[in-house]
């Protein structure tokens, strides 16, 4: 089996069976073209060829480049479940990335804004949204339900309008590794949610021009400028724009208005492990950031406010 074979198939293995979303797919996909390019290289054309040594080297030369611990951890962990899954179907006689180890990811603290910063980028939205144009009114309702509910990007953008309980103040969501969950938002939310649904979603969706994929844009809950599902791509650009406008560096994606939610309900005195199935992470560990970025917010107030910090 060549390089090119075995990772069509692992790509279709995570798809099918492990249910990964297709961010994860492709990112795990460029990660093993990088190594079947290495392997190759290294007079190993058959991915069973491959040892712990060649996948060792591999890492070793991305360090060398320059890669992130976090994308090396992504490599190692790619890797593997090739190996793992080669030795499985018997296209490999042994797991050779069984002891394969990384660098344990950065974990560096989230960027996050302050409660009145979120408050302000929200009302400066709402005014927008009040002169009725459809774009302005969409937008205010995507950043008020990132924001209440702490959505990933791509659970957002999968929402259909049947999943909103407009009653219960609650959405279903598709989280990482098909797993739903249902999560609580707020009447800010629910009120810009209300006007979008109202007036604005079906003047986006008659702009619609009828093309392949109507019936899955019709489903959807947040539409684009003509009428088809809206994608990442614009809500990233929607997210970035509102973020730079605010003092403060780092990352100013849609992830930032995640990371800010979670903090301000531990602020708030939200219980850790209502943060986590709110979030849907599988490990509470993950969820444990947020009670670092919580302390360290807090020692920042004591050294500006305490007389003698």
């Amino acid at each position: 089996m060549s390089w090119d074979e075995a990772i069509a198939l692992f790509e279709s293995h995570l798809r099918a069976e492990r249910g990964y979303s297709p961010a994860t797919v492709r990112a795990y996909g460029a990660d093993l073209r990088s190594l079947a390019d290495f392997a190759e290289g290294a007079g190993a054309a058959d991915p069973a060829q491959a040892t712990l040594a060649l996948l060792r080297d591999w890492l070793w030369h991305a360090q060398q480049q320059g890669l992130a611990r976090a994308s090396i951890a992504r490599r190692a962990a790619a890797a593997r479940g090739l190996t793992g899954w080669l030795e499985r179907i018997g296209a490999a006689p042994a797991d050779a990335g069984r002891r394969l180890r990384a660098p344990k990811a950065d974990r560096r603290l989230p960027r996050v804004v302050s409660r009145d910063q979120a408050s302000a980028l929200l009302e400066g939205l709402a005014v927008r949204a009040r002169g009725g144009d459809p774009i302005a009114m969409r937008d205010h309702a995507v950043v008020e339900l990132l924001y209440a509910s702490g959505l990933r990007v791509s659970e957002l953008v999968g929402i259909d309008a049947d999943d909103v309980d407009l009653d219960r103040l609650t959405v279903r969501v598709m989280g990482k590794g098909s797993k739903e969950r249902v999560v609580p938002f707020g009447v800010p939310a629910l009120n810009a949610l209300v006007d979008y649904l109202r007036t604005a979603r079906p003047e986006l969706a008659a702009r619609h021009d009828g093309s392949a994929g109507a019936q899955e844009d019709s489903r959807a809950l947040f539409l684009g400028a003509r009428g088809r599902r809206l994608n990442t791509r614009t809500v990233y650009r929607l997210v970035s724009a509102l973020l730079g406008e605010l003092p403060g560096s780092g990352p100013s994606g849609p992830h930032t208005l995640r990371h800010s939610a979670a903090t301000h309900l531990l602020d708030g005195g939200a219980d850790l492990r209502a943060v986590q199935e709110l979030l849907g992470h599988a490990s509470l560990g993950t969820t444990q950031i947020y009670t670092h970025v919580s302390a360290e917010r807090l020692k920042e107030t004591y050294r500006r406010a305490h007389p003698r910090a």
